[in-house]
Parts: structure tokens; sequence; C-alpha cells
């Protein structure tokens, strides 16, 4: 048999059983939630043992950096391809915990009316794979689900990335659970399998970005025809990491995640504007600042980042987007690492501008 009948068992009977918790597992997949008091406080929430040996299916530890000044938020890829993972593999149970979980499931939903033909075939079919070694092509059976292993490895199953949109996608890890020994790798056929990167994507997923309020000269209101100059000082903003983690019997990875600011974009919420310079492209200076304060005398200078408003906005605002660019790479175990899609985060900025008033005498 192979492995396609495998998937189909398992995508039926999770459809037929909406109780059964193992192929697709309903404790919570990871925890990362960062505070965002503002105070770059760091978040620390462990995984592990739940007092009835489920690691929630890797838990994932999350901390990092988060806004030293004002609010945060998360990240958006840079590019619209990119996708953190919707589902992957990941330690489930030990061997004994596994059997009671599914012995108890399968009995409750054999007992269960209208579970006869196909339904209880499927069971049927299930509860002999773990209990008395019936497998496929590559996928060899268990007996007495391991137990006479407990301890020397532990039960993989699926688990939904719980921000995932499409439902497809997140049901898309469809296999049954599987067996896999400490300290050793998941067969290759199980593309999905957490890895240090999957780690380094989830961080990038909940990473947390400091406010982009740019300061401003003039500060709020502007006159049209008037040069505003704009910048980010380095102590409002800086590196910002995150790490995910997961520790469970037999598996240890992590991977920390890490934002590095690179350039600001301004886009000055009218099309009657100019920007400095043309693009709205601010990048960073040597000393990891943006733009350049405006200082008395420069007046009649150009700033190196701002805006020229070219009408009012009436009795209204213009919304000012600014928005960073975040270069964005990770580092995890055995020295894995590379490169991840640029990110942004911005906000608006509510700015009045107003017509210069002529006196005639």
């Amino acid at each position: 048999m192979n492995r396609s009948r495998h998937r189909a068992l398992s995508a039926g009977i999770t459809a037929l059983t909406l109780t059964f918790g193992v192929t697709t597992l309903t404790e919570p997949a990871y925890s990362a939630e960062p505070s965002s008091n503002g105070n770059g406080a760091n978040t620390e929430q462990s995984g592990g043992g739940d007092g009835t040996g489920i690691y929630a299916a890797a838990r994932i530890t999350y901390s990092g950096s988060v806004a030293k000044n004002g609010g945060s938020g998360n990240v958006t890829s840079a590019d619209v391809n990119w996708t953190p993972p919707p589902c992957w593999y990941a330690p489930y149970l030990g061997a004994k915990d596994f059997k009671k979980k599914m012995s108890k499931d399968i009995e409750s939903q054999m007992s269960a009316p209208g579970m006869g033909g196909h339904a209880g075939a499927a069971l049927s079919e299930l509860q002999r794979h773990y209990e008395d070694d019936y497998g496929w092509t590559d996928t060899p059976g268990y007996q007495d689900y391991n137990v006479e292993k407990d301890g020397e490895g532990m039960f993989w199953a699926a688990v939904e990335n719980p921000d995932e949109p499409d439902i497809l996608k997140r049901s898309s890890c469809n296999d049954l659970p599987f067996w896999v020994e400490n300290g050793q790798a998941p067969p290759p056929q199980y593309e999905e399998a957490i890895t240090p990167e999957t780690l380094a994507a989830l961080a990038y997923q909940h990473m947390q970005l400091p406010d982009t309020e740019v300061s401003l000269a003039p500060e709020a209101t502007t006159k049209v025809n008037l040069p505003t100059w704009a910048w980010l000082d380095k102590a409002v903003f800086d590196e910002v990491q995150a790490t995910a983690a997961i520790n469970v019997p037999g598996l240890n990875l992590q991977s920390t995640t890490t934002a590095k600011p690179v350039s600001l974009k301004l886009e000055p919420g009218t099309k009657d504007a100019e920007t400095y310079p043309a693009s709205g492209e601010c990048v960073i200076n040597d000393n990891g600042s943006i733009g350049e304060p405006y200082a008395k005398g420069k007046a009649d200078e150009t700033p190196p980042c701002g805006i020229k408003y070219l009408r009012s906005s009436g009795e209204g605002t213009f919304k000012l987007q600014a928005t960073i660019t975040w270069d964005i790479t990770w580092e995890g175990t055995g020295g894995a690492g590379g490169d991840l899609p640029d990110g942004t985060f911005g906000n608006e900025q509510a700015v009045t501008v107003q017509e210069i008033q002529a006196v005639n005498r």
C-alpha cells in the first residue's frame, strides 16, 4: 500500500471524528505573544509537559526585544510570495502516553453511533497500524504502540499554524503520527518536519517592531511649497531579535531571527507632493540614523529626507505613511542560517498643510 493510501486514511479519519485530536493536534502549537508594553521587555513562555505527557506538539519558546519607545507591531514580509509554514511535524507524545490517548480516542469513536461501514473499517485499520504492526510501503506499523521503546523516542504528529488563514494549507500535513528515535532525524518523506529554519520563520512571523513615527520640522503643521524635514534618531529604533526554540526529549532546536533597519520610505498621502530624495526612500546613515534633524539656518537647504507639499490639506490632514524596511537574517542550531525576505513595518501620521498667507499693504 503506498503513501497516498496512508494520507487518505489519515484525512478520512480526521473528517469522520471531529474530536480526534491526534492527526491534527488541538493543543496550542506554540506560545508566541511577545510583550508590547514599550519597555523593551522580553517574553519567555517555555514549553514542555502539561501534566499529561503531551508536549503540545512543539510549543515554542518565544523571546524577543520589542519596541523600546512607544508601541509596536508585527513585521510584514516585503515578498508577497513568502509566507510562514502553514503546518509542520513535531514531537507529540512518548510511547506510553501516545498509546493511552490513541486507545481512548479510538475506543470512543468505535462506540459512537453510525461508525459501521467505511468509517468503522478505517478506525479498525488505524488500530491495527499501531497495535498489530500493520504497515504500508514506506510506513511501517507498530507493535503495541512501541511501548517497549518508551523513553527512546517520541511519536511525531502534524501541527497547524493557527495564523494561517487557508484551512487547506493548514491541514496539508495530514500523515498519521509516526515514531522517531531520540537523536534521529524524521524519515525523509516528512519534508515538513520541524527544522531550525521553520523556527526562524515562526519567530519572523511574531517579531515585534517599534512604531515608525518620524520627527518632522515643521512639526505636524507645515506650509505649501515649504520643505518639511524628516528624520529618525538611532535611539528611536535599533536591531530587533526574536528567538524560537523547541526543547523536548530527544530534540533541541533553536533559531534567532534578527531584523536590522536599512531604509525609510515616505509616502506623503497625496499626489500633490514631492519627496526628498525623489524616490521617497531615505537610506540609513553610517551612524544608524535616517535623515537629518532640522537646525536653525537650514531653511533654504534641501533636506536629505523629507517632503514638500504642493497644495493645502484644507480643513483636513494628509496621512503621511512612514515605513521602515528591515533586513532579516537568522541563525539556528548546528550552524544553520541564512536570509529571510526583507520585512516592513510602518504607520500613518497626520500632517496639516496650510497656504502661506501674504499680507498686502
